[in-house]
This record gives structure tokens, sequence and C-alpha cells, in this order.
């Protein structure tokens, strides 16, 4: 019987873990190595080694309504899209009301998680954690491993050519915190994700000169949509899914490609993804196109070659003075701690997990990985459908499938991934999708028929409204008595 469990960070996924713990019984014990709760969200001024860290004027991509814990919705007076300090609080006031905090162990960093001897038989792991340069050692039955995976900058040096001799400044977006010793210098940032995109809009305000560099393109999305109103509130949503998977793909790809040139031609702007159908993560920027508009920031091509003080790019142009480089350039997921790294990388050093959460080649499964999927939905409604889910596995009431049946699973979406995303390698699934299929086997996905019949105003707004958190906490294990009113009201609290 697993009673006592290792929760590996005290993030939005880890404080997830100890409360989905705690619901079914179970002892568990967080090890945190910084002296607070957040994670990712708790901003520092300085980039702390093997922690995520953010830019002071991160917001969040999702609004309240959609980004929330299930059980446990934001103040009506919040806005829509929070700067990371609020949603550091209201990460805080989760804790606090569901008194997760005694179960922590702050300035704790987990150095080894190794199995037991007897691994084959009990399932339990040997835990180290490191406090005070004193080593301690505990047993338990079983691992949630809550680091997430923003801690360990990827930066590809070896596929820019002559950076070596490049007499300019370059650094990661991992330790970019604010735009004021960038004043008055040319920069070019790489990379056109999220952060490369927010760190050049905000650079442009200061700078003399921005030029952003994209390899393949992307979608850029604005926070606010039709009538002014969430994007996520009206995009994610089970019609829209179920339209997804019913009509020709042909259909599909016109109609997300015109969907997302609504608002401005990307062509036009230099961001058209080379992939235009791919439903690669977008990227959520109110600003870009009006400050490409306004010459602040140029848009660039893949770097050829660097030079000692000029760069030259795939379409030949060659760009003079350029004083700093940041490399948007992502993270690699890597888990130091674990003895056996193949646990969770098994096949060509890629992450293989069952459901995007378990390793399915162990003996016993007794260790789940949360937080390590992406896709349009948030987060924290994802992290807390996994932990319920990873629970219920621990506790034997999931009964799993043979391992051939779970690596055919896996193989089978890594096949969808490469169709829809361009890449079987990337942590992207559908949201909707991903979450009902957890939601399922846990017994606690909204019956839309059913609920026609004894709730009609209640299902139209589960199927045709926003797929809020709050969905799945309505019914079955775990539900939550204040869910309907939630959903009934979610409107009301987005335009307070």
């Amino acid at each position: 019987m697993v009673r006592r469990v290792a929760v590996v960070g005290a993030g939005v996924s880890g404080l997830a873990a100890i409360k989905c713990c705690l619901e079914e019984g179970l002892e568990p014990t967080c090890f945190e190595q910084s002296e607070d709760v957040g994670g990712l969200w708790r901003y520092t001024d300085q980039a702390e080694e093997g922690r995520a860290s953010i830019y002071r004027t991160v917001f969040t991509n999702s609004c309240k309504e959609m980004m929330c814990y299930p059980d446990f919705p934001f103040p009506d007076d919040h806005p829509n899209y929070m700067h990371n300090a609020r949603l550091q609080q209201y990460i805080c006031k989760y804790a606090e009301h569901f008194d997760l905090l005694r179960h922590i162990r702050f300035k704790t960093k987990v150095t080894k998680v190794k199995k037991c001897p007897d691994f084959s038989v009990t399932g339990k792991w040997e835990v180290v954690t490191q406090r005070d340069g004193k080593e301690e050692k505990a047993i338990f039955d079983a691992v949630m491993v809550c680091s997430g995976h923003h801690v360990y900058p990827n930066l590809p040096l070896a596929h820019f050519p002559g950076i070596q001799k490049f007499k300019g400044h370059y650094l990661h977006s991992r330790e970019y915190k604010e735009p004021e010793k960038f004043r008055g210098k040319n920069v070019l940032v790489i990379g056109l994700g999220n952060s490369g995109c927010d760190i050049a809009v905000e650079l442009s305000t200061v700078a003399s000169q921005v030029y952003l560099s994209s390899r393949s393109g992307s979608w850029v999305m604005s926070r606010v949509w039709d009538k002014g109103y969430p994007w996520d509130m009206l995009v994610i949503t089970r019609f829209r899914t179920w339209l997804g998977n019913i009509l020709p793909r042909a259909l599909s790809d016109w109609l997300y490609v015109r969907g997302m040139n609504r608002f401005f031609k990307h062509e036009n702007f230099g961001l058209m993804p080379l992939n235009r159908t791919s439903r690669k993560e977008p990227v959520f920027n109110d600003d870009l196109p009006s400050r490409i508009a306004c010459g602040v920031v140029v848009m660039k091509p893949n770097v050829k070659e660097f030079r000692e003080t000029s760069i030259l790019f795939q379409d030949g142009t060659v760009q003079d003075n350029v004083d700093v480089v940041v490399f948007a350039t992502g993270y690699s997921y890597s888990y130091p701690f674990m003895e056996d790294d193949s646990i969770i990388k098994s096949r060509d050093n890629q992450v293989t997990l069952y459901k995007g959460i378990l390793p399915p080649q162990l003996e016993k499964q007794t260790i789940a990985v949360i937080g390590l999927v992406q896709s349009l939905g948030s987060i924290i409604p994802t992290v807390d459908l996994q932990c319920r889910w990873a629970v219920k596995v621990f506790q034997g009431q999931c009964t799993l499938p043979p391992v051939s049946e779970m690596m055919d699973d896996i193989d089978e979406k890594m096949g969808k991934k490469l169709k829809w995303y361009g890449s079987s390698t990337t942590l992207q699934m559908d949201y909707v999708t991903y979450m009902d299929e957890l939601a399922s086997v846990i017994g606690v996905k909204p019956n839309v028929l059913k609920l026609l019949l004894t709730d009609p105003r209640l299902a139209l707004e589960v199927f045709f409204g926003p797929c809020s958190p709050y969905q799945f906490r309505l019914m079955g294990p775990g539900k939550w008595s204040g869910a309907r009113k939630a959903i009934l009201t979610q409107w009301d609290r987005t335009l307070r």
C-alpha cells in the first residue's frame, strides 16, 4: 500500500500534488530548494541555480477563469490577465487555504531519487536530500516529480558559426530581468517564442534598434479576442474541439489559418510559420505587430553566421554594429536528481511517458512526472487533473494496461503529434482531448447528455462555453460544491 509520497518542488504542480495526496488520505512530504512556494512564478532579481527564472514584467497568457485551480477561483476583483506578482499571491493563498505549507520542507534540495534494492517487490524509492550542508535519506512508497521544465537553458551555440568571434555580449533569456541596461544599444533577439517576443517588445522601448530572428515563423495571437473577451474563453471550448475532430483535415486547416490571420496577415509582417497548418503553440503578444509596424522591431530570418560586430542572416543580409544578442531558445528538460535518467527518457533520449505522466517500463508504477506537457490550456488545471489520476494509479484504483499497450498508446500519440504539431518530440497536446482522457478514467468527465436532461442551462454552458477548470470538479470523486455556480457566473467575473 502506498502511504508516504515524496513531492519534488513546491510550484503550482507540487502544491496540486500535496493537496491530491491529502484528499486521498496519503502522507505527502514536499521538498523545495527555495524558501517559498510558487516555483516559476516566484520572481527574484537574479537567476538562481537549479530554479526557473522569469523577467520582471511577465504576465499570464491564460485568463483567470481558465487558469485557476478548479476548486479555488481567483477573487472577483482580479484582472483577467495577471502580473506574475499577483499570481504568486494567489498561489500562496491556495497553499494557505488548503493548509499545504506544513507538508513542505523549504531550503531542502533533492539530490538523488533511486529505486530501493527491493523495488520490484515494494516499488519503494530512496530520496536523498540536502539542507544546510547536511545530507538526509528517507524511503518513500511513491514519488511525484514536480520540478518543472523551465530550469535548464538550451543555448545551442554549436548551431551558430562564428559566435566565438563575436565581440558583443550574449546571454540566454533566463538571465534577462529588465530592459534598462540595454538602453541605446542594438539588440538581436533569437527565438520567436513567448519570451523572445516579450523581450523584443520590451527592449524596443529603450534600445536603439531591436532585431527579432526566427527560424520557422510563428502564429501571433492577442490576449484580447472578439469583442474584447479573453481569447481562451472563446477558443478553448468542447464545441470547437468536437468540430475540429469531425471536420475534414483540409477544411480544418483552412479555417485554422483563416482564424489566425483574422487580425493581421502574418506574411506581411515576416511572421508566417513555415508550416502554416501546424498547430504548434502560438505566441501571445498584443504589441508585436504594432512594434513591427513602427519599425522599432525588425523581423529577420535565421542567423547564418556571427562576425566580430555584425551578423549574417540566411537571406544574405548583414546587420552591422550589433551590441547584444539574447538567445530566447527555450529550455531542455532534465532531471539531474534521477539516478537512472532512462526512467523518464526511455527511448532515444526522448521523454517516453504514458499519458504524459508515467514511465511505462517500470515494474511498479510508483513514480509520476507532473507538468511535463504543454497545450493551449493553462498548466494549473492540467497538473491538478494529472495529480488526481497519478494518485489513483498509486493506490491501485486505476488499473493500467500491459506495458505493450502503454507503448502502443505512446506511439499512436507521437504519430498524432507529428500530424498536428509537425514534431513527435514536442510536449504539445490538445487541451480538451487530454483533460477528458484523464477525467474519464477517474470518473470526473462531465456527462453533457445527462446534464442536458437534468440541468440544460449548465449543459449548454459546459459544451458551448469555455472549457474552464471547474468542469473537472463538477461531478465524481473530488467534486466541489461550488463548481456549478462558478461555471454559470464565469462571464460575470470576466466582465467585472
